[in-house]
């Protein structure tokens, strides 16, 4: 079997959009064409598939030695075998079950569902929806750590809680804390840290808060 019909993981296609997301930052990309290359990338199976959002970009390294057709409509360029990407680690993940998953969809915890002490949020092109309100709470701390691409994610908690948004890094995105931050002082207390690209995360009390308290 050729490298090119080789299956490609999730760590693959992060890798590509890593890429892509630098191919941006040195203006080689426009937002509308990250964000094509970008649904190309997360709906490849195979590197060649895969690679094909990447050899028109000069200095990119692919992720195989296969290099694909141009893309699009470009002339062929002779490109040298690239070294392997270097392994990336990361910090542990929350234990299975724990992680909330999305992919050019839309997502949403609501209601009395049960909170772990930890979640992991990693999603692509989605809406994401996290409503603690009314959640079971197993823990007055919970940790959520984003893994996220051109995602709009919100956070809607009660309006005793606080919320810790200073762990986030943004990439051409933005993180909005809307609610009351610092120690945990009331019943819950979120803990949010990792990697938003070109997306947005929003900390905020449910809707028609401010008419109530301001109403008494």
């Amino acid at each position: 079997m050729e490298a090119r019909d080789l299956r490609v993981s999730d760590a693959e296609r992060e890798h590509v959009g890593e890429l892509l997301q630098r191919a941006v930052g040195q203006g080689m990309l426009s937002l509308g064409e990250f964000t094509e290359r970008m649904d190309t990338a997360l709906a490849a199976k195979t590197r060649a598939e895969l690679n094909v959002v990447l050899v028109d970009l000069p200095g990119i390294q692919l992720i195989s030695e296969f290099t694909p057709p141009p893309y699009p409509d470009q002339p062929y360029v002779s490109r040298p075998v690239p070294p392997v990407p270097p392994t990336v680690h990361r910090s542990p993940a929350p234990p299975p079950g724990d992680v909330v998953r999305g992919r050019m969809s839309s997502v949403s915890r609501t209601g009395s569902w049960n909170v772990p002490p930890a979640l992991e949020v990693n999603t692509r092109l989605s809406t994401v929806t996290l409503d603690f309100t009314r959640a079971v709470m197993s823990t007055q701390v919970v940790h959520v750590t984003i893994d996220d691409y051109a995602s709009t994610i919100s956070l809607v908690v009660p309006e005793e809680a606080t919320v810790d948004l200073n762990g986030v890094e943004t990439v051409g995105g933005s993180a909005t804390n809307k609610v009351r931050t610092g120690p945990p002082i009331g019943p819950l207390h979120v803990v949010v840290r990792g990697k938003v690209r070109f997306g947005s995360v929003t900390a905020k009390h449910p809707f028609g808060t401010s008419i109530r308290r301001m109403f008494g």
